[in-house]
Parts: structure tokens; sequence; C-alpha cells
């Protein structure tokens, strides 16, 4: 039986099996939705032939004054993608708050794991391009598409331990974190300071509203709505609204411990007398029960769960539809070599593992951090060269980096594919070969015994 069914039975780690469950599945659909855009942009027929065309045809909302006009594909990753970023930033303060980033003994190794495979991939790809003009673009080989990778890893089954997904989760999530400051601090060109001086005012006051107690989640998301608009109109990439969004929506649950049980003791209670009077229809029970689920959950929680499931079977498989309608000729192949790409490829390819395996190992041996319970070196070798899977988040600071350039935005994203098949071919393999090592003698005998 599959590991993931198994975890599923258990509800310490039901969350986490749910998970894995919905970004491994994203990540085939991602898969799928690329390939066919590459091909319906390199068929020489009928409608396929202007098929890029259609990402720059352009969309308008106005209202009265107000008038907003932007490409498709503006609307897709300026717009739809701050959805992304949103879930992406309530992952975060999950795992900062709950998870797996909660404590520094649990955080330790996907922090180290991630800090090296953010600054070997940046430091590989500026020595190639050193002093060129495509030296901007040192973010794109840093970070790691956390669907595709986790979509490899569910293809080995129990060849994959349960405590090795979280890892990866936990790295993942991680290097989103440095994703978004890279992308914060680095990719904003243009600064207006009324605009950002309104988005911090806003994301201020929705603190305060988290501070005082406020709980109802349309008012958030109204003022988000306010604050994606000032973000976008600052200078500042529209998508970081999303991340400063999901830190002001209450996470904590209203009921400590002994409250919770007394409260779901009293309303099932409740519900187990009118069904044995009789006095109760089934609908009226699945409403008590989602009106249960409302009090003893957060608004985070509520909406992460109902956002993840959209942004990743179709937020995510759309824009990189929009961004993979890449046309392939000769004339870009024979590029592959040019300082950009060859920075992204080996970056992605040789950077991302090198840094994530050689500073893992650092953190064990200096005794910092340990390995994951039944979790081998050459398995977290496999996950290293997984990580190089840049696929979306690369894709995204490649048109941060050469924004209104086409011709590089083409090649780096060519060389992405590349780099993202490679790494992760070579994981699979060494994954599939690895096999996992339950008797470590490097470690102490209280760190094996440590359950993930």
């Amino acid at each position: 039986m599959n590991t993931l069914s198994n975890a599923s039975n258990n509800p310490l780690i039901r969350p986490f099996a749910e998970f894995f469950r919905t970004e491994s599945a994203s990540g085939l659909i991602l898969l799928g939705s690329s390939v066919t855009a590459l091909l319906l942009a390199n068929l020489d027929a009928g409608v396929a032939r202007h098929f890029p065309a259609i990402w720059d045809s352009t969309l308008s909302l106005s209202v009265n004054d107000f008038r907003l006009e932007k490409t498709v594909a503006h609307w897709i990753n300026d717009g739809l993608m701050a959805l992304f970023f949103l879930v992406v930033g309530l992952e975060i303060k999950r795992e900062v708050l709950e998870g797996e980033l909660s404590s520094m003994q649990q955080a330790a190794l996907p922090l180290v794991s991630a800090v090296g495979g953010m600054l070997v991939p940046a430091l590989l790809f500026t020595i190639l391009n050193w002093q060129v003009p495509t030296s901007s673009g040192w973010g794109i080989p840093m970070a790691t598409d956390i669907a595709f990778a986790l979509a490899i890893l569910y293809l080995l089954g129990d060849r994959a331990p349960l405590s090795l997904k979280i890892f990866l989760t936990a790295l993942a999530i991680a290097d989103d974190l440095g994703a978004v400051v890279v992308i914060a601090l680095f990719y904003t060109h243009e600064i207006h300071l009324d605009y950002l001086a309104w988005a911090g005012g806003i994301w201020v006051f929705l603190l305060v509203l988290n501070w005082l107690g406020v709980r109802i989640l349309t008012i958030y998301l109204l003022l988000g709505l306010v604050l994606w608009y000032c973000t976008l109109k600052s200078g500042v990439h529209a998508t970081i609204a999303g991340v400063l969004l999901a830190s002001t929506i209450p996470f904590r649950i209203r009921y400590n411990q002994r409250e919770l049980m007394q409260f779901l003791d009293h309303r099932m209670a409740v519900i187990r007398d009118a069904i044995r009077t009789n006095n109760v229809q089934p609908r009226d029970i699945t409403e008590e029960l989602e009106d249960i689920n409302e009090h003893t959950s957060s608004p985070a929680q509520r909406l992460e769960a109902q956002l993840h499931g959209p942004v990743s079977f179709i937020i995510i498989p759309l824009f990189a539809f929009c961004n993979t309608s890449l046309l392939i000729d000769v004339g870009l192949i024979n590029q592959l070599l040019s300082p950009l790409p060859l920075g992204i490829m080996v970056g992605l390819f040789i950077g991302k593992p090198l840094g994530i395996s050689l500073l893992s190992w650092l953190a064990v041996r200096l005794g910092f951090a340990s390995l994951p319970a039944g979790v081998s070196w050459m398995q977290l070798i496999g996950v290293a060269c997984l990580a190089g899977v840049g696929f979306t988040m690369s894709i995204f600071v490649t048109l941060l980096a050469f924004a209104g350039q086409s011709d590089l935005q083409s090649i780096a994203k060519l060389a992405i594919l590349i780099a993202s098949l490679l790494s992760g071919v070579v994981g699979y393999v060494l994954l599939t070969s690895a096999s996992p090592q339950a008797n470590r003698t490097d470690l102490a005998p209280e760190a094996l015994q440590k359950q993930v």
C-alpha cells in the first residue's frame, strides 16, 4: 500500500498527505499544460501558428473614470499569480507557526539546505555572466518548483519515505520565502512612493485588525484587493501583495485544547440528541458540521483550503501554459551555450544539488542538524537534484529580470526547461537506486529515534 495512503489514516500527518497529493497531481497537470503549450507554439498549422500572440491581446477593467488595462499575459502574471503567492504566504506562515519550520531543531536542516540551494546557483550564474548585460538574471536558478518535485517523489511510492517528502516540502517553502525576498528587494525597478505608502498603510491596518481579533475573512480579502492595486502601481511587483496579505490573516483558532474539546463535546451531544429523537434531517447535520468547522478553524486555514485546489489545478497550469508558449528554432538552440542559458542550466542542474548537499553535510557534520528519520545521504542528494526543477518560480523571475526583452526571456525559458528536465530525471534515477538507511552510525541515538 502507498505510503501516503497509510499516512492519511493518521490524523497527525493527514494534512501533509493531502498536501502531497494535491501538489503531486498538480505537478502532472503542470507538465501536461507546458507540453501542450510548446506543441501549439511550434505547430505550423492553422490557429496554432498564431497561438503565442493570444497572450499579447489586451483586457481592460473600467468603472466610471477608473481604468486598468493589461495584456492577457500580464493579468495572469500580475493578477492570478498574486493568488499563488497568497497561498505561498499562507504555507510559509503555517510552517513557521506550527509546521516543520516552527522550531530550530525541525527547521535547521531545511533552512540550511535552502540557503545553500539559493547561494550556490546564484554564485555560479554570476561567475558565468560576470560583467555582461544578462547578469541581472542571477535570481533565476535560485528557485524550486514544489509541485513538479513532489510529483516526481510521488511516482516513487514507498521508495520515498514520508520524512523525505516533508523535508522537500519544508526546503521548498523556505526556498519560496527566499525567492519572495529576492523579488521584493532586487527586481523592483521604479518606486512610486505615494502608492507604496498607501500599500504600507493598508498592510499595517490589516495587522491591527488581526491584533484586535477581527476574524471576518471577507474584510481581509477586500482590503487585500486594494493592497494588490496599490502594490501594482507602486512599482513593487504586485504578487508581493499576496504574501503581505497572508501575513495578516489570523492563523490561530479561538480555543485552547481543553476549550476545544469541551466545545466539540457539547456540539456533538446536541447532534446525537437530535438524531436519537429523529428530529433532524441529514442536511441539518451537514450544516451543523459546517458551522462547527467555522468555529474551530482559523480564517487562514479556511482560505488555504479553499485556494489550494484552484491555484494548483488552474492558476499554475495556466501560468505555465501562457509562459511556455515558446517557439523553438535553430537560432534559439544555437544560443544555449551563451552566458545566460549556460548560467541557468549550470545553476539549476549543478548548483542546486551542490549547494543543498554541501551545506546539509556541513550542518550534520557540525552537529547543527540531523538527517530526517530513515533517510540516507543518497536519498538526500536525490532530493537535492529534484530541487533543481525550477520551472514556475524560475520562469516568474525571468519575466521580472528581463521585462520587455522577449529574446532573452525565450532563451532563458528554454534553459529552464532543459535544466528542470535533467534535474528531474537524475533525481528520479538516484532516488530509485537509493535505499533507506535505517541504521546510521553518524548520528546520535536520540536523533535516530526522532519521529517526523
